[in-house]
């Protein structure tokens, strides 16, 4: 047993410096590839830390270091096209700057989503980028990174007013061309299966699906409107709330793909065909829609792209060349036009 104890065994500088009759400095230096070290002393520090099995141990450098070339990702959760669409794209320009990221899920809880800041910000991170939960309300932990100087940039749910970068979707317009396109489809009575309030995305969706009816002189029913989360049981429970009220709209909005899965979902389990018996329309979209029968035409978010330029504004923050001044930055949306919401006119 204490053999395996043995082989389990961090390796550390002192036991590399210890081996070689060196000190722990000139090992640092020597796996730091410094100028002060000989190359021959190099090449027996780094042989030697390979055939140990030596790892350096990136906490105490960065608590050490000025700059980290580490990056803190907090974001709600992971399961969902456009986060993983989005990360994807982070890690790819990360690794280009060299940048490391260490990503953490808030699970759309605020107290995870603090917890999560403040690790990171413990690692010494260089800067964050947060994509904040359906629920956050409280903005101290964000004015405490405000005033340590910690760069941040917002993007998809970002909270305004702080001083902060943030890159959305145009999430108004989209909902609004969306609405206005099934409307042009001969639908009159639409529903709306929208996320929180309090929230960029959940408001502004919501707007957008309000200023296409009442640009149509079309009713809001309030029947017809469910609001809660972004998540496919919210979909599910939401449907079958609009189900139990006795009367149901020709079609529905969802805040966000996911949902739409759920009312899929809830349709499905009560015997109601889509696009025959009700039809359904998404903000957001997924790969594997075509797989979908029938596919759901949707508003088409450009994740990748806002991941990437989230990340390159932070990195630009980091290295001092972009001024801490509140931006936003709004990106274009197209709708995806697929087999749901083909309503002729009358």
């Amino acid at each position: 047993m204490s053999a395996n104890l043995k082989s389990k065994k961090q390796i550390t500088l002192a036991d590399i410096a210890k081996k070689l009759n060196i000190s722990k400095v000139a090992v640092s230096k020597a796996l730091r590839n410094q100028s002060d070290i000989s190359a021959e002393t190099k090449k027996k520090v780094v042989n030697l830390a390979k055939e140990l099995g030596y790892t350096p141990n990136i906490i105490a450098r960065n608590l050490s270091a000025k700059n980290t070339h580490t990056i803190g990702l907090v974001i709600p959760k992971i399961n969902h096209h456009f986060f993983a669409e989005a990360i994807e794209s982070i890690y790819k320009i990360a690794s280009q700057h060299n940048y490391e990221i260490i990503m953490t899920v808030s699970q759309e809880s605020t107290a995870e989503e603090i917890k999560h800041i403040r690790s990171l910000m413990a690692m010494r991170v260089d800067g964050l980028l947060i994509s904040v939960t359906e629920n956050t309300k409280e903005t101290s932990i964000f004015q405490e990174m405000k005033n340590r100087g910690v760069p941040l940039i917002f993007f998809d749910r970002i909270i305004e007013g702080l001083g902060f970068h943030c890159i959305v979707s145009d999430d108004e317009y989209g909902s609004y061309e969306i609405v206005k396109y099934a409307i042009e489809k001969g639908y009159t009575k639409i529903g709306h299966i929208g996320g929180y309030k309090n929230t960029n995305i959940g408001k502004l969706r919501c707007s957008g699906y309000t200023k296409a009816m009442e640009e149509a002189n079309l009713e809001i029913n309030p029947d017809f409107i469910v609001c809660g989360g972004f998540s496919v049981s919210d979909g599910y429970y939401g449907f079958m709330k609009l189900y139990n009220n006795k009367s149901l709209p020709e079609i529905i909005f969802t805040v966000t793909y996911p949902v739409a899965l759920g009312v899929f979902k809830a349709a499905k389990e009560l015997g109601i065909s889509i696009p025959n018996d009700i039809d359904v329309i998404s903000f957001g979209d997924a790969s594997y829609n075509q797989f979908l029968n029938p596919s759901i035409t949707g508003v088409h978010q450009p994740a990748a792209e806002i991941g990437k330029i989230a990340l390159e504004l932070l990195i630009d923050q980091i290295e001092g060349r972009l001024l801490i001044e509140e931006k936003k930055i709004v990106m274009p949306v197209k709708i995806n036009f697929c087999q749901t919401c083909v309503k002729k006119e009358n």
